[in-house]
């Protein structure tokens, strides 16, 4: 066996070597140890972007769900806006085609109704309270026409016109148009009756029917309008005028239409 043998010489130079592994071992130690910090920086630096991002996201989602509520909202509105303009057919054929076709009725009921003095009856309001009377009137109307399934298709002044069987035709449309003029004329005389009792005068109400052909349809680009034309609009209108405060007066066309419903009075040609 060999024997190695050291001297009291050799020892520096094997402290100097440990020193020099120990020192290499931290120095690579440090290294690792940096180089951890580094991954640990880069890491929550990255954890930290994805975490704004993700704010980001979240509060632009928020934001564009917002957004879409609101377009949803006003689209409502919009709509709810054109069907009070227009019969719910012919908007959805607007919106659809970007137009509405106009179509012939062979059959149909218009209503006229006009207040009994009307011109007089304003120069006692001021402007304010003359519409809102009005307006009280003809919210009422709106509701019993609804009620039967009757179109409201306009008011011109004191006058108010209503047609049934259009936009949707029916065979009924007389028998329905004669029950809502009859209820108006109910609630005419029922607001009469309260008015009288607190000591104020009412307004009193005519009303015409006529059925027969007639056209209707969309006109204008700016503010649209439902309307109808032909001659059944213009008797209905004639119906109207020649009419009683009280009561309905219907033409010959719509008095064969109705007759085995109601209790009718001849008034002559």
């Amino acid at each position: 066996m060999t024997e190695i043998t050291l001297t009291i010489s050799d020892l520096p130079s094997i402290w100097i070597g440990i020193a020099t592994i120990l020192v290499v071992m931290l120095g690579l130690y440090l290294l690792y140890k940096n180089r951890i910090v580094r991954v640990q920086k880069q890491k929550d630096l990255l954890e930290s972007q994805v975490k704004q991002r993700t704010i980001e996201i979240i509060k632009q989602k928020e934001q564009v769900e917002k957004q879409k509520r609101m377009l949803e909202q006003e689209k409502a509105k919009t709509e709810k806006l054109l069907l009070n303009i227009l019969p719910r057919e012919m908007a959805d054929e607007l919106k659809n085609k970007g137009k509405a076709k106009a179509r012939k009725y062979r059959s149909s009921t218009v209503m006229f109704t006009d207040f009994k003095g009307f011109t007089k009856w304003a120069e006692f309001y001021k402007p304010e309270e003359l519409v809102a009377e009005l307006d009280s009137y003809f919210i009422k109307f709106d509701e019993i026409v609804n009620k039967y399934n009757v179109e409201k298709i306009k008011t011109i002044g004191d006058a108010y016109m209503a047609a049934g069987g259009v936009p949707i035709r029916n065979k009924s449309n007389a028998i329905d148009t004669t029950l809502a003029a009859l209820e108006i004329q109910r609630v005419m005389q029922e607001i009469k009756q309260q008015k009288e009792a607190l000591g104020h005068k009412s307004w009193e109400l005519r009303i015409g029917l006529h059925s027969g052909a007639l056209i209707a349809g969309v006109v204008g680009i700016k503010r649209f309008a439902y309307d109808i034309w032909g001659d059944t609009v213009n008797v209905a209108a004639h119906m109207e005028s020649s009419g009683e405060v009280g009561m309905v007066n219907v033409s010959e066309t719509t008095y064969e239409a109705i007759s085995e419903f109601f209790i009718t009075e001849y008034r002559g040609k």
